[in-house]
């Protein structure tokens, strides 16, 4: 088992976020509480308040749960705030990492 250095942010979307990806949903409708998938993202190693890691990364992440939906940034909300981003996602967060896997960590980069 290896330790990863990294903290990590569990993204979970809220209702405000399902009201906006349903309508652009073809086969599939979601609400609040429905065994949906979330999205983990790993942040730096050490930190000890959760508000100055979100206000650092909430515009990459929000770009990133948006373009799950739809990729026509049109669609997208007008102005992404903190506080949308607050309304719209639940996030839980720990800080530690363990990969059981004896296989290296491979990482693709995105935007």
């Amino acid at each position: 088992m290896k330790l990863v250095n990294r903290s990590y942010l569990i993204v979970r979307p809220k209702q405000a976020f399902w009201d906006w990806a349903n309508p652009l949903q073809e086969e599939v409708s979601f609400a609040e509480g429905d065994d949906v998938e979330s999205n983990i993202y790993l942040v730096e190693e050490d930190f000890y308040d959760l508000i100055p890691v979100l206000e650092k990364n909430y515009k990459k992440i929000f770009s990133n749960e948006l373009s799950a939906i739809t990729e026509d940034i049109n669609l997208w909300p007008e102005k992404v705030s903190f506080e949308l981003f607050l309304d719209w996602f639940s996030v839980d967060y720990g800080s530690m990492v363990m990969d059981l896997e004896k296989s290296d960590l491979k990482a693709d980069f995105v935007d």
